[in-house]
């Protein structure tokens, strides 16, 4: 049923915005059909600082994108990153009216339902509620309480909350664009989607995420996201710290950075030297890559020390069997993967997005640089797949009602799950989209 669906990501990056059509092709894989991409000037670490360029932006890439693809788009998932995404856990329960009836999936959307109505600190809102594990009774460490009898069904719970002026003005944003939000993604759970396996989820593992303004955390356990968070260092910094060093200009510095760039600097080669054209009738600069390779070094310890504490703060340090995956543009830098073992003593590779896709004639789409990109795509097609399985789930149920002759449950989506979805939209000022039936085509 998906293969005729199409699904748009749009990653607003600090250095660029993304746009990537997708569809699923007869495998299961993803097929990049078109992708579209912009230089980001109005976003600032994560956080839109000018809308109207911000609009320009995603504008561009959103009609690179459908030229490429042929596709009008409309509707589009949206990453959010930035300092101001917090991680927190929290307990919830719920008194059922009777043991003798199983415990259904209205009882467990019940019970995540009040987990949107926590107390925020003023201007923040909850953006993602995720179970951790169930409590039945006295019965702990449930994964799947549906069918079981008990009178107490307790949770544990992930929470992320967003900063309300920050997704305020990503609608805006998008909005004015002429577009549409369908979901509004976490970028590290994107980025996730894209690069890890669920052998490496199950096992325990921690996805870094190095952007241009931020470096995004997120570490899972037993196959459960289990701490998020967003440090406000990415590969922007390195640029500058090169720029001041060497006495380039930006772009310049970023090239270095991009071509020569080496994260260890006993690697580089003392004798290696670049010449950088001079200003205006003025001699070509002369820069060392040894002299550049220590500057790179400084600031990418300090990011990973950032990291590995960030790590340690979770409680998760020792349970990490799968180590660490980096991706985002910055794990492109030569040696980072030395560099960051040597620092956490923990094992560590490069994430690719490439065991999701199948064959495409783009194949920029493949560097880590688009991990968040395509996990926006895969964050789509799983929203799509949760709400069938919702739909199915109510319809199976009120069918056995029927034949029991008992009321019809409420379905799962409408009425009660319909005045859950109602707040979310009010919370989030349009961003979540939850009307399956009316949307048959996801663009």
């Amino acid at each position: 049923m998906q293969n005729d669906k199409i699904v748009v990501g749009l990653d607003i990056g600090t250095t660029k915005i993304c746009a990537l059509v997708g569809r699923k092709n007869e495998y299961g894989k993803l097929e990049i059909l078109g992708m579209g991409k912009a230089n980001s000037e109005g976003v600032v670490r994560g956080i839109v600082s000018n809308i109207d360029k911000t609009v320009d932006a995603i504008k561009k890439a959103i009609l690179q994108a459908e030229e490429q693809s042929g596709i009008n788009i409309g509707v589009v998932n949206v990453g959010i990153a930035g300092q101001h995404i917090k991680s927190l856990q929290h307990n919830g329960s719920i008194t059922r009216a009777t043991v003798d009836n199983e415990i259904t999936i209205e009882d467990v959307n019940r019970l995540t339902n009040d987990m949107y109505r926590l107390v925020t600190p003023p201007g923040s809102e909850i953006i993602h509620v995720m179970p951790q594990d169930y409590k039945v009774d006295y019965e702990e460490g449930i994964m799947d309480p549906v069918g079981m009898s008990g009178v107490r069904l307790e949770g544990n719970f992930h929470i992320i909350t967003a900063q309300s002026n920050a997704i305020n003005n990503i609608n805006k944003c998008v909005t004015r664009a002429g577009l549409e939000i369908e979901n509004l993604i976490l970028e590290p759970l994107a980025s996730s989607m894209s690069v890890l396996s669920e052998e490496e989820k199950e096992a325990g593992v921690a996805l870094v995420d190095i952007g241009g303004g931020t470096t995004d955390l997120a570490i899972f356990k037993d196959n459960i996201i289990r701490h998020a968070a967003v440090l406000p260092f990415g590969g922007n910094i390195i640029t500058s710290d090169i720029k001041q060093g060497c006495m380039v200009m930006q772009n310049q510095a970023e090239a270095l950075k991009v071509k020569f760039g080496k994260a260890i600097a006993d690697e580089a080669s003392e004798n290696e030297i670049v010449s950088i054209p001079g200003l205006r009738d003025r001699t070509p600069k002369e820069i060392s890559l040894k002299n550049l390779a220590y500057i790179i070094e400084a600031r990418m310890e300090e990011i990973i020390e950032l990291v590995y504490s960030e790590i340690v703060r979770s409680g998760y340090a020792n349970n990490l069997a799968a180590g660490i995956v980096i991706t985002g543009g910055g794990a492109q830098l030569q040696n980072l993967v030395q560099l960051a073992e040597y620092l956490t003593g923990m094992d560590a590779r490069i994430g690719y997005p490439n065991e999701h896709l199948g064959k495409s004639k783009i194949d920029a789409v493949k560097s880590p640089t688009y991990a968040t990109s395509v996990g926006l795509v895969l964050a789509g097609y799983q929203s799509l797949d949760d709400r069938m399985n919702r739909y199915m789930e109510a319809r199976e149920e009120n069918s056995v009602r029927r034949e029991e002759n008992r009321p019809a449950a409420k379905i799962s989506g409408s009425s009660s799950g319909g005045d859950f979805f109602k707040k979310i939209i009010d919370r989030t000022k349009g961003l979540l989209i939850d009307d399956f039936d009316d949307k048959q085509q996801n663009y």
